[in-house]
């Protein structure tokens, strides 16, 4: 077994083919196809299922996937010690966030004390960003405390309350407040099942005793926001993200104070307790530590 095998390996794993891998390790394709096939000669053991030009791990190649994760983790720590006292002028922070509102006056911080990282945010619900952070393919994370695992380090981002909103071409229009036997007579819009906004709005209620049954369902909180301005639905969103749209119009929602309590929606920065040393996301969440106090 040779170093560059398992890192041959560990780069396809990571990005998913030999040809993105070959392109991060600025070597050819048939150069790292045969480092991996020669790992797996060596060892008589099958590390990727090649079927229908798709590359996959096999369950011997996940685990192995986990060691090398720490392993090349850990080279990477051991670099950044050795140039510590060189400034933070390159390399890319990659986020996954569940909403990007929530990180932007600390992103707009970072951006203006380390001008020269580059910055790659994606979006999805807790469960992406939870994956993204597992699989190395997000530094950062963003989403509810309530979705957190002890694999994270966090920093607390504060909370806001979940609200509904509808059309101001609504018959609802002029209303601010709304309750939940009302809404559960109403067309709602809700996101997906993984989505924590729906997650916390089906738990709040079923705690009232309320059968939460959604007219359409959403994959992301810009579809819901463009079918709520088109027709009678309600969506759903926290308060501080509702932000100014003239099409729309926000409601609080009323019930029982012990099941509203399920509405608020707590927001943390998270990244993996392996990966927290890390420069660049050391870096980040000591800035974002320092901003929340």
């Amino acid at each position: 077994m040779r170093y560059v095998q398992l890192r041959a390996f560990h780069n396809v794993a990571l990005f998913g083919g030999f040809s993105r891998a070959a392109s991060a390790l600025h070597l050819t394709q048939p150069a790292i196809s045969d480092q991996v096939r020669k790992l797996e000669q060596e060892h008589d053991v099958l590390l990727f299922d090649r079927a229908k030009k798709q590359v996959r791990l096999t369950a011997q190649g996940e685990k192995l996937f986990e060691i090398t994760k720490r392993m090349f983790e850990i080279e990477q720590q051991a670099s950044e010690l050795l140039s510590q006292t060189r400034a933070l002028n390159a390399g890319t922070l990659r986020i996954m966030v569940d909403s990007a509102f929530h990180i932007m006056t600390l992103l707009n911080l970072f951006r203006e004390k380390y001008p020269a990282i580059k910055i790659e945010m994606r979006s999805g619900n807790s469960r992406d960003v939870i994956e993204a952070l597992d699989t190395y393919s997000a530094d950062i994370g963003v989403l509810a405390t309530q979705s957190l695992q002890n694999s994270l380090v966090t920093v607390p981002l504060g909370a806001t309350q979940i609200i509904a909103f509808a059309s101001r071409k609504n018959s609802l229009f002029g209303t601010d407040k709304i309750s939940l036997k009302q809404l559960a007579q109403l067309p709602l819009v809700l996101r997906e099942e993984g989505s924590r906004t729906r997650q916390k709005l089906e738990a709040c209620f079923a705690g009232a005793g309320i059968l939460l049954t959604p007219a359409i369902v959403a994959d992301s909180r810009e579809a819901v926001r463009e079918i709520v301005a088109t027709g009678e639905a309600i969506g759903f969103v926290s308060h501080a993200e509702f932000g100014e749209d003239d099409r729309l119009f926000s409601m609080m929602i009323t019930g029982p104070k012990k099941h509203l309590v399920d509405l608020a929606m707590n927001e943390a920065i998270v990244c993996l307790k392996d990966r927290k040393e890390s420069r660049l996301i050391r870096t980040f969440m000591n800035l974002a530590e320092a901003n929340s106090q």
